[in-house]
């Protein structure tokens, strides 16, 4: 199947009702995307729904590749194993752990980033760290041992003029306050590239830290907290406005505590995202949560890990063994150790659950992409935008998936 096979097709994210549309490509873009009169389906795609790619921002692994400890080839399988599951892009997750091993690992994210272009392979966006600042009563699947603390941006070099990423991310290393490739706050910065944190505000210096990484041009979520409301309205002033799966490792609500979870449904300028396993959240909690956020502001994420298309058994993560029984994770002090699902799943999910292709589509590309910043070039189809496209038949079975205009 080539490009020019996608005519008369049903697009998922073209609007509520579906029409039957045209779509044609040309150097790995979008060059025009036309309502189409034709009552017969293309070479190929009858009763198949195109989507918009994919983007994952909060993955682990995937068969048997750990992101803490892959290296370039190991995130090269890892982003094969997505791209046949519907995933054009995604963000390589770290948990906490050490330096060196930081260091170790935004260097093979590098090299992942150099290769993979023009390969039939999900896209690494950039590098997501998960819980580096968090609150060690919500640490859930983390590792305490290597949490982090912010002192304040009190260094001279911390106070001189930043300049934001150039285009395509990279830094200007003659204007960027810099110190043997890391920041002040201590993480490694990719060549290029979306940088995301999850953290908890209430950490000491954690207002101040929300407004120093998103001055330094970082996406930040707040996760892994049982943070009140003003310091959450703090932090949200200060630049934080997205949460890390929503319900897991955050307090609930509850009629006379708000809680993390009642904050965020109260605000009409936070989004989430969620994990849409039917483990991490009951199903009709799911359902709930997105109606009632609305199909707008949320976004759909994986949490999978190294297990994730590998089926049960005993596993070595994160210095620990995590078991999958039933297609569900449990480390050995008995918390849930991520997913093993992937983004299709999570797709399916929420299509069985009565959303539209248009609000999954939202949730699984274009929020996504709003989220990084990127929404100008991905997460959905239209013209100017990549060619990253998921088709799926009646059943939601995968047909093919088109990775910057190659079908692979």
């Amino acid at each position: 199947m080539s490009a020019r096979d996608l005519e008369n097709i049903n697009i998922a994210s073209y609007s509520e009702t579906g029409q039957i549309v045209s779509i044609k490509t040309s150097n790995a873009m979008i060059t025009d995307v036309a309502e189409s009169t034709g009552i017969s389906a293309g070479r190929g795609v009858e009763g198949l729904k195109v989507y918009p790619g994919f983007i994952d921002v909060h993955i682990h692994g995937a068969v048997g590749v750990d992101v803490n400890t892959a290296d370039v080839e190991g995130l090269l399988a890892v982003a094969e194993f997505l791209a046949k599951n519907g995933v054009t892009g995604w963000m390589p997750t770290l948990v906490p752990d050490s330096d060196e091993n930081y260091r170790r690992v935004i260097g093979e994210i590098d090299k992942l980033m150099e290769v993979q272009v023009g390969r039939p392979v999900a896209q690494a966006l950039g590098v997501h760290y998960e819980g580096v600042f968090a609150n060690e009563a919500m640490c859930g699947a983390l590792r305490p041992e290597f949490f982090k603390t912010f002192s304040g941006a009190t260094t001279p070099s911390a106070e001189a003029a930043f300049t934001p990423p150039l285009e395509g991310g990279e830094l200007d290393p003659s204007t960027t306050p810099l110190k043997g490739g890391e920041l002040i706050i201590g993480l490694p910065r990719l060549k290029r590239g979306v940088h995301m944190t999850t953290l908890a505000p209430e950490i000491e210096g954690g207002i101040e830290l929300v407004r120093e990484l998103v001055r330094q041009g970082w996406v930040v979520s707040i996760g892994h907290t049982k943070a009140d409301t003003k310091t959450l309205d703090d932090a949200c002033n200060a630049g934080a406005k997205h949460l890390t799966h929503f319900y897991n490792a955050m307090t609930g609500l509850h009629h006379r505590d708000v809680g993390v979870v009642g904050w965020a449904f109260t605000r009409d300028d936070v989004t989430f995202d969620i994990i849409a396993d039917g483990v991490h959240v009951h199903p009709q909690m799911l359902e709930f949560a997105c109606r009632t956020k609305t199909p707008d502001m949320v976004s759909l994420i994986s949490d999978s890990v190294a297990p994730a298309g590998l089926g049960d058994g005993d596993y070595e993560i994160w210095g620990e063994t995590v078991s999958v029984v039933g297609g569900k994770t449990r480390n050995e002090r008995g918390s849930i150790a991520g997913s093993v699902i992937t983004m299709h799943d999570a797709v399916k999910r929420m299509l069985s659950l009565g959303f539209s292709a248009a609000e999954v589509s939202k949730m699984a590309s274009l929020n996504p992409a709003k989220l990084l910043g990127i929404d100008g070039t991905h997460g959905s189809i239209e013209v100017d935008k990549r060619a990253d496209l998921v088709a799926m038949d009646e059943a939601g079975n995968i047909k093919f998936v088109m990775i910057g205009g190659e079908v692979i």
